[in-house]
């Protein structure tokens, strides 16, 4: 099972509460960021592209629980950059665990085989271990040759101390149906992880490869073409069964930024994980001062294309809660990858875009700095 019992109790109790109060914007996922520096250069991300004394500032431990209580989102990930170079990283997720939030700390393995000591084997911890496809893809995507078979190692080991281990895996347009499919295959024989997290790659502006990310045509024919060799009994998701149906083109959703806020070095971030325009100070001022409906496919040209998890699986497990019968019988039946498509959402009303990076950052950089000598000067 992809994910445990516990969780899937804990979070589909969080979601009813919000449904009894009528609440119809609530966190998810928390998406904790607390650093931006990492031991590797992967070609797809945009999350690492930042002058020197920008990657080497951290959150605090104490930064990092009152994102957490103030959010109050049953789940937290920990992506980065890479969170093991975090000094203070085992207290981190010991205070998160502590609250009885279920943490899945997002890793490439690279330290995470010598660094397994630091940790206790607990259902509330997964590491969930970056890994795009077989050898080959993963380390022409990671652009370093080796990490494969130390990532490899690592979930080993971590399986071998009783940990729980996820694989968390970015689909490119490189990748054919028969190659995620063996890649999944191994996954499940040879890794025996508790579930892969999917999503297909999004273009952040920044990245340095724009050539192979998919578009959501694409998207949702590669996993037609996946589900056509497997299926959700043969391989194992952490993630929920409409949202698979959703990336084969089986429901129209919309996407909910809300459901995974991002905090990281600069605040709370508007409006989603995967778009920076923008930082509140609290996750109040986020909730209440982000202009939602300038958002999503349909409403915005950078988000055109995007399937990925971080908006579309808070709206696929809102759904789950609300038609229960209708996510049985999509896993039971298997997912459809023969009659017509869900309708597209039509571009023709969406907002171009607004390239606003390079000015928030240097707003939040200058302000940093000043809050830096006001610190040092008191």
């Amino acid at each position: 099972m992809g994910v445990p019992l516990i969780q899937q109790f804990r979070v589909g109790s969080y979601i009813m509460r919000q449904r009894i109060s009528r609440n119809d914007k609530y966190p998810l996922v928390l998406m904790l960021e607390p650093l931006f520096r990492c031991n590797l250069a992967c070609v797809g991300c945009g999350k690492i592209d930042y002058e020197n004394h920008i990657l080497n500032k951290r959150l605090s431990v104490e930064d990092c629980f009152q994102a957490v209580d103030e959010c109050g989102a049953p789940i937290v990930s920990i992506p980065g950059g890479e969170p093991l170079l975090h000094k203070d990283i085992k207290e981190i997720v010991e205070g998160i665990v502590a609250r009885k939030k279920f943490v899945y700390l997002c890793t490439n393995a690279l330290l995470l085989e010598k660094r397994l000591e630091r940790f206790e084997p607990t259902p509330y911890l997964t590491f969930s271990v970056h890994l795009d496809g077989l050898r080959e893809h993963h380390d022409h995507a990671v652009n370093q040759p080796g990490t494969f078979d130390r990532a490899v190692s690592a979930i080993r080991a971590a399986k071998a101390r009783g940990f729980r281990v996820n694989v968390n895996c970015t689909l490119f347009d490189q990748m054919s149906a028969p190659e995620a499919a063996k890649f999944f295959d191994f996954c499940m024989d040879y890794l025996e992880v508790e579930g892969i997290t999917l999503s297909p790659g999004y273009a952040y502006e920044r990245a340095p490869d724009q050539e192979h990310f998919l578009n959501r045509r694409k998207t949702k024919e590669l996993f037609r073409d996946i589900f056509r060799i497997g299926s959700l009994k043969r391989w194992r998701f952490s993630q929920s069964t409409l949202f698979m149906d959703f990336l084969a083109g089986n429901q129209e959703y919309h996407c909910t930024p809300w459901g995974n806020p991002t905090r990281n070095i600069f605040g709370w971030q508007k409006p989603c994980y995967l778009l920076a325009e923008g930082y509140t100070q609290s996750f109040k001022a986020l909730m209440e001062e982000t202009d939602w409906d300038a958002y999503g496919t349909g409403k915005y040209e950078k988000c055109a294309n995007c399937m990925v998890h971080c908006g579309y699986e808070a709206t696929a497990v809102a759904d789950t809660v609300a038609h229960p019968i209708k996510a049985l019988k999509t896993f039971l039946g298997g997912i459809e990858t023969e009659k017509p498509m869900a309708p597209e959402i039509s571009l023709e009303e969406q907002r171009p875009a607004q390239f606003v990076f390079e000015d928030v950052v240097k707003t939040m950089s200058e302000r940093a700095a000043e809050a830096e000598e006001r610190s040092n000067a008191a």
